[in-house]
């Protein structure tokens, strides 16, 4: 998804979230990236960053740490794909 100049793996505009997967490619690209999470802090965007290897290994705990994170920035009920408040 297209911030700015950079582009993001995972984005909500509405909550100003952001979602990065980093790769192996990643350890190549640590002085862009900063500069493209520099970037995006500075439009109010918070991020997120997991490796591949959390969301190969570790999926559960990626989507409950998701949810905890917007949860706490945002206080009210998220809906959900059907439009139905998360409990």
């Amino acid at each position: 998804m297209p911030v700015g100049p950079y582009f993001a793996d995972f984005l909500c505009r509405e909550l100003k979230f952001l979602i990065e997967l980093d790769g192996d490619s990643h350890n190549q690209t640590t002085e862009y990236d900063a500069r493209r999470d520099d970037y995006c802090r500075t439009q109010g965007y918070q991020i997120l960053r997991f490796s591949n290897a959390d969301v190969m290994e570790n999926l559960e705990g990626v989507v409950t740490h998701i949810k905890t994170t917007l949860a706490k920035a945002h206080p009210r009920p998220l809906p959900q794909a059907g439009g139905e408040p998360i409990a």
